[in-house]
């Protein structure tokens, strides 16, 4: 097994020393090939060194451009540190060079998300979406850019389907139940805010909604 394969399968064995002695021994055995730096870069963005993992993913880009993991790596870099904007042009960027997974649509359509943009958001959430069907965590952020937009039906029904990947999800249940106050269903709102606290007793947001429907039920009643 050569010194790159060896760091990686270190690093799935969460053994990190032994990875960044691995990587270290592929970089000099082959300095100019990028995947070396990458997976430095990528051990230390797991450790959270950002400062040296980005050094690490631009030299990569600098042995070779058109490596789409070293772009993918320097936006997470960029993310992590809640950079959205600078972390948009390295997600392009791994795209157009050929990194099409799931991930990079994610990650590139919660940049956008995260800047309230959610009209730039939504075709790479959509496409993270059709990228990893079975992922509920991705069609939920789908669901929620959706609803942002004003496309309440869209955004109900995608809720529903991350409900069919994981029916514990207190968030879908939450804002299934938004989407029907804004249709004017209240009993049905109640069951979804019901359900989100069953599964999660603290759920703030949809503890403060629930008692203002009751509250506005109540005052109904009382007018009838």
């Amino acid at each position: 097994m050569d010194a790159l394969n060896q760091g990686i399968q270190y690093m799935q064995e969460q053994k990190y020393e032994e990875a960044a002695q691995s990587f270290t021994q592929a970089i000099e055995e082959n300095p100019e090939d990028p995947l070396g730096y990458v997976n430095f870069g990528n051990l230390l963005l797991h450790m959270n060194d950002l400062e040296r993992a980005e050094r690490f993913f631009q030299k990569a880009i600098e042995k070779d451009p058109e490596t789409a993991t070293a772009h993918y790596g320097l936006g997470n870099v960029y993310y992590e540190q809640q950079k959205y904007e600078q972390a948009q042009e390295p997600f392009q960027q791994a795209i157009k060079k050929g990194l099409e997974e799931s991930d990079a649509y994610y990650m590139l359509g919660l940049s956008f998300l995260y800047q309230e943009q959610f009209k730039l958001a939504m075709p790479y959430l959509q496409r993270a979406a059709e990228l990893s069907p079975e992922d509920a965590d991705v069609h939920f952020q789908y669901g929620l850019c959706l609803a942002q937009v004003g496309l309440l039906d869209e955004a109900t029904q995608t809720f529903h389907n991350v409900l069919e990947l994981n029916d514990q999800h207190s968030d879908a249940h939450y804002n299934l139940g938004v989407s029907h106050l804004f249709k004017e269903e209240p009993y049905n709102a109640l069951e979804h805010f019901d359900k989100a606290i069953e599964i999660q007793s603290d759920h703030m947001l949809a503890m403060h909604a629930k008692g203002q429907v009751e509250e506005m039920l109540n005052s109904n009643k009382e007018k009838e």
